[in-house]
């Protein structure tokens, strides 16, 4: 056992391994004093026949304590004690047979007396000092006696006191360096337990997790990070690091931490989609067959000074969030649908048909005005039931490509005289010639859903609603519609696409997520996203804005 019992099991092997070096050196010392002082043999300062025999006896118990402290970790004071009796014994000899104090052989005596002193407690070292420093007065004594020089005696007694206060402060030093290792031994077991537990608290969590550094190099992650990315590789192993800008598909998450970054701990999370992708070759491998929606919260690891800033990235799927919400509102609508043209639609028909016979009588303004809030109802409440019939007829969509270039022009013509505004309000950008696999129809009630909310927003000054073609970092074609309004919140966006949600007296909460489900029944993706590019006409300013994004299937 340990010299002290509470020791942790690292700490013991420390003691193990300072013996081992005690032994090493006990070797070495006992080598040197056989080649080197057996000069003084052969001068006839000392009796050579005690002083080789002594040598030698002690070389061969210095490799026996070796090979015992190897094989053997068992009663650690005890060999400690064996060890340091036999130092002195062999020690007194030579000093002995070298003519005692004058021959500055004590000076040997602080080898066991530090060993025991940094190895063993402050009482058995106290008494290994005591043996020591009895051999020396007992011999000086002697001395004293028979030659009458009571110098030797003097100096004995001082170098035993100087033994004395060696082991004393050695052992002090030394039980304050082990309570400060055994210390650190339990704070670093403590530390290994809490990283243990991080990885599987981190491995097991299903939401992501990236860390990345100030330039948007992935650092690591955790496997539903890797899972929701579609990365074959791990981030943090040799040589796996990557900036997320190396993979096309993941551009939208490096613009929107390069937009966290830059505007700091006010930056709003981000809501983003990682569309489809496939590598084989290269440092960045992977493949994601389904596009992900995702949303992004950042947080900056508080590292030391002069470290490289680290930041994580969270991240967390929110398609199955809204998918589940409009699960659960569409339950109890597809029971409504089946009856609902009879049950609303023909009791609105009388409301509405009674409105017009009372407003043909009736011309006071108070009256007038109550007409006026009838009919405006009867007018939204009818809308509703639209929108929920069309969402029961998922109709086939018609494959016939349609001409970017083409159709968005003659969109804004029809949209800008249906609202009898200028055409100018709508900035078309130029789509290259492309065409896209969407039904003609469908788009357009898209388009026109989505223009008809910017328009509640926009300023009405020239180019402040834009519809800009564009493609993506992976090759497919965008379409983004964007105004010069305040931006969508990332609370509201959290249900910007569930059924019945609406910020809008006027609304029914039905049309945003009738248009996302007319792209989807034609193979493409609706979803608001934060981008820092500005596809506008008069160039960009780098700042992130919101913007509804379509994302064809394929560009032909």
């Amino acid at each position: 056992m340990a010299p002290w019992p509470f020791l942790s099991a690292e700490s013991r092997s420390t003691f193990w391994r300072s013996l081992q070096t005690l032994t090493v050196t006990r070797i070495v010392i006992a080598l040197v004093l056989l080649l080197y002082l057996s000069l003084d043999v052969r001068r006839g300062r000392v009796d050579g026949t005690v002083y080789a025999e002594t040598c030698i006896a002690y070389l061969l118990a210095a490799l026996l304590f070796a090979l015992v402290t190897q094989r053997w970790r068992r009663r650690f004071l005890w060999q400690l004690f064996g060890q340091v009796l036999v130092d002195i014994v062999a020690i007194s000899l030579l000093y002995l047979a070298a003519g005692g104090m004058r021959s500055g052989l004590a000076l040997l005596y602080l080898f066991p007396l530090a060993g025991a002193a940094i190895l063993a407690p402050l009482v058995p070292a106290l008494f290994s000092a005591a043996l020591a420093t009895l051999v020396m007065l007992g011999e000086s004594t002697w001395q004293a006696l028979t030659r009458g020089d009571d110098l030797p005696l003097t100096q004995a007694g001082l170098t035993g006191a100087a033994f004395f206060a060696v082991v004393l402060v050695v052992n002090r030093l030394a039980a304050r360096l082990i309570n400060q290792e055994e210390l650190a031994a339990r704070r670093g077991a403590d530390l290994r337990i809490q990283q243990a537990i991080y990885r599987i608290v981190v491995d097991d969590v299903a939401d992501g997790i990236l860390v990345l550094g100030r330039d948007g190099t992935v650092f690591g992650g955790n496997p539903a990070a890797r899972r929701m990315l579609g990365l074959d590789v791990q981030p943090g192993e040799e040589g796996t690091a990557f900036l997320l800008t190396d993979v096309p598909a993941l551009e939208p998450v490096a613009q929107s931490f390069a937009a966290w970054v830059a505007h700091g701990a006010g930056a709003p999370d981000g809501y983003v989609t990682v569309k489809r992708w496939h590598e084989t070759e290269g440092p960045v491998r992977g493949r994601l067959d389904q596009p992900v929606h995702l949303k992004l919260r950042f947080a900056r690891v508080d590292t030391p000074e002069g470290a490289a800033e680290r930041s994580l990235v969270f991240l967390q799927d929110v398609s199955a969030i809204e998918n589940q919400a409009q699960q659960l509102k569409l339950a109890s609508m597809g029971r409504l649908t089946a009856s609902i043209a009879h049950e609303v639609r023909n009791p609105l028909s009388a409301i509405g048909h009674a409105t017009s016979l009372l407003a043909e009588d009736l011309h006071g303004p108070a009256e007038t005005r109550l007409l006026r809030i009838v009919n405006d109802n009867v007018a939204r409440v009818n809308r509703m039931v639209e929108d929920i019939l069309k969402l029961s007829r998922k109709v086939q969509p018609n494959g016939t490509p349609v001409a970017l270039d083409d159709f968005l022009p003659e969109l804004r013509a029809e949209f800008t005289e249906m609202h009898d505004m200028a055409s100018d309000i709508v900035w078309v950008g130029d789509a290259g010639g492309r065409s896209v696999r969407f039904d003609g129809m469908h788009l357009r009630e898209v388009l026109v859903n989505l223009l008809g909310n910017a328009i509640r927003y926009a300023s009405g000054k020239p180019a402040s609603i834009r519809v800009c073609p564009v493609v993506d970092p992976t090759g497919r074609m965008e379409l983004h519609v964007q105004d010069d309004g305040p931006g969508i919140t990332p609370e509201v966006r959290a249900h910007l696409f569930e059924p019945f949600y609406t910020t809008s007296s006027k609304g029914t909460g039905l049309g945003l997520y009738l248009a996302r489900e007319l792209c989807l029944n034609n193979g493409a993706m609706l979803d608001y996203e934060y981008r820092t590019e500005d596809t506008g006409p008069d160039g960009g300013t780098g700042e992130a804005s919101g913007r509804f994004v379509i994302t064809f299937a394929a560009s032909i």
